[in-house]
């Protein structure tokens, strides 16, 4: 496409507004929308966002934040600053006017280095409230719009093992070195040791073990037969149980039939 001006174009200007309604309507936006770039108050702004964030899925999550559900962050955004918003692919189309796309060109690149485009709804709120003020009108705002801290995470594994880092007692010597499993056998004489010996030697640690395993389940076994230990009773308890023994001996008298003596 290609635009040219004729002999009845009074405004030079016009073919730099025709090459933005060009680039409008590449960038999908309606027609109806776009035509409105020839007002002289309107112009506008296509962000390019492809190349702010490296990763794809990455993006997508970024971009679809823009948007917020079901458009509601794009909506916000378009009311606060009197502009119209597309999200297109690789781009964001804007149009509205000069003070409007610049803040919104801030918002979107914001969006794409991870900060949530709703701090910046908010302070847009507190703005437009501000700005309504006549005596905070030519005032410095800074003290009432939100300060949101920075959080950085820390992206360092903590390791699995913790290694003592602590200085040492510098030696020129090496540290010893550690016995072999031949040093060990001679150490304890089992090296000098006949084939056979070896072999009485490890069945009676053998049957070692498994006395000491058969002695501890025997020992399990009996634990089940041990009687609880009786607690012994008071004198008041003692007293109350007599009595009641009483008590049942006298009503079981009681229910005993009468005989007749005749």
């Amino acid at each position: 496409m290609e635009v040219r001006t004729t002999r009845k174009t009074f405004d030079p200007a016009a073919i730099l507004d025709a090459r933005d309604l060009i680039k409008l309507l590449a960038r999908s936006v309606p027609v109806p929308q776009a035509i409105k770039i020839l007002q002289d108050d309107t112009a506008c702004d296509v962000i390019k966002i492809r190349g702010l964030v490296r990763n794809k899925e990455r993006f997508v999550k970024r971009r679809q934040r823009l948007l917020g559900p079901n458009g509601s962050t794009l909506k916000a955004l378009e009311l606060l600053t009197s502009t119209y918003i597309l999200v297109q692919g690789n781009t964001v189309s804007a149009m509205g006017g000069y003070k409007g796309l610049k803040e919104v060109r801030r918002v979107v690149e914001d969006c794409m280095n991870n900060i949530h485009p709703i701090y910046h709804v908010k302070e847009l709120m507190i703005k437009r409230e501000l700005a309504k003020d006549p005596e905070l009108k030519n005032e410095n705002w800074d003290r009432f719009l939100p300060h949101f801290k920075k959080k950085t995470l820390s992206k360092r594994h903590v390791p699995h093992k913790v290694v003592d880092k602590t200085k040492k007692v510098y030696t020129p010597f090496p540290p010893p070195q550690e016995k072999s499993k031949i040093d060990l056998q001679i150490e304890s004489g089992e090296y000098f040791l006949a084939k056979q010996a070896k072999d009485r030697a490890k069945e009676q640690e053998k049957r070692e073990k498994q006395k000491e395993k058969k002695e501890e389940r025997a020992r399990a076994r009996a634990e089940a037969f041990v009687a609880p230990e009786e607690v012994p009773e008071t004198g008041k308890e003692h007293k109350a149980k007599k009595r009641k023994s009483q008590e049942e001996t006298q009503l079981v008298s009681s229910k005993k039939p009468k005989t007749r003596k005749g």
